[in-house]
């Protein structure tokens, strides 16, 4: 669930000088080198989030233009320090992945040669007590990526109908006994608001059966991933992204996209396929080229982190790493 990953493992706050260090980084930058390595490639990291991944791809490849973007202003202020030794090499923009097409089109770039999503939360969100993200200290419950707009996760806990809390645990948290956390929740809500997360972790912890508080790490996780999607419009979001920025590759171009949950990774998962697939009517003798597949698979299914990294990086755990090639313009 977390994207650059920490070096401190006790995750409370950051300090001066410890290291975040990007989740399969080596793997993201071979994947997208074949595209980018031409002068003039336009690359977009499209979570930008503590810089990481930008800093590497305006390292290695030297010649190549950085658009990143992030809904997050405390990401793009610490992110616009780290790269400010790159110049105008880089362009960091205030936005919604999903937002990329009118980003480009701003800027004037109707083609791009590589793409990167790295989904999730970042390691400063995850670390900043203030924020809320974190399940395992206590903190005003937000959970919102850009703390400018938009209703927070104790609002969510608070205003909405039961069935709809039950809906979003079970669909967005994967959580089996979403009934039993919602049913807590309602009863105390009504004593008084959610404000804090150490209440609501409290509350989970008592009302799972003991088999359930056996399996799968914290028990408070699944819940916490669910209200952190609802907040921000994650899937919704992810759902226009994917296909956004498969559309904006040049061909040639490069994709290559972290996820850390099942549900990210089937949607992109979803969109690649459809891609790569051919959408020619059935006995066709030759396939004309309308219907030929715009993409090429680059990696077989999801690619996993290595033991070494995770033994490294435990927040890499989690990550699947899809990408792909654009291999012809669609004939829309």
């Amino acid at each position: 669930m977390g994207r650059e990953a920490h070096s401190n493992k006790g995750g409370g706050g950051r300090r001066e000088g410890q290291r975040h260090v990007p989740v399969m980084l080596q793997r993201c930058l071979n994947l997208l080198a074949p595209a980018l390595e031409a002068p003039g490639a336009v690359v977009v990291d499209c979570t930008l989030g503590l810089g990481g991944h930008s800093e590497a791809l305006l390292a290695r490849f030297s010649q190549a233009r950085l658009v990143a973007l992030d809904r997050d202003k405390e990401a793009l202020r610490l992110s616009g320090e780290r790269l400010a030794p790159f110049g105008d090499r880089a362009t960091l923009v205030h936005a919604v992945y999903d937002e990329l097409p009118d980003v480009l089109d701003r800027l004037g770039l109707p083609r791009v040669q590589g793409v990167l999503f790295d989904l999730g939360v970042s390691s400063m969100q995850l670390d900043e007590a203030d924020r809320g993200f974190a399940y395992a200290q206590d903190a005003p419950l937000d959970m919102r990526m850009d703390q400018s707009t938009g209703v927070s996760a104790a609002e969510v806990l608070n205003t909405y109908p039961p069935g709809e809390l039950v809906r979003i645990l079970r669909l967005y948290g994967e959580e089996k006994q979403a009934k039993r956390i919602v049913s807590a929740i309602v009863r105390e809500r009504e004593k008084e608001p959610f404000t804090n997360s150490a209440r609501l972790v409290e509350l989970i912890r008592n009302a799972l059966p003991q088999a359930a508080k056996r399996t799968g790490g914290n028990p408070a996780k699944r819940t916490f991933q669910a209200l952190r999607i609802e907040v921000n419009g994650e899937l919704t979001v992810l759902e226009r992204a994917i296909p956004a920025a498969v559309k904006a590759l040049a061909v040639g171009g490069r994709i290559a996209v972290l996820s850390y949950h099942s549900l990210e990774d089937r949607l992109v998962k979803q969109v690649f396929a459809a891609g790569a697939a051919t959408t020619a009517p059935a006995g066709l003798p030759v396939v004309p080229e309308r219907y030929q597949p715009r993409l090429k698979l680059l990696t077989r299914g999801a690619e996993l982190p290595t033991e070494e990294e995770i033994a490294q990086n435990r927040r890499a755990a989690p990550a699947r790493l899809r990408g792909a090639q654009r291999i012809r313009e669609s004939m829309e």
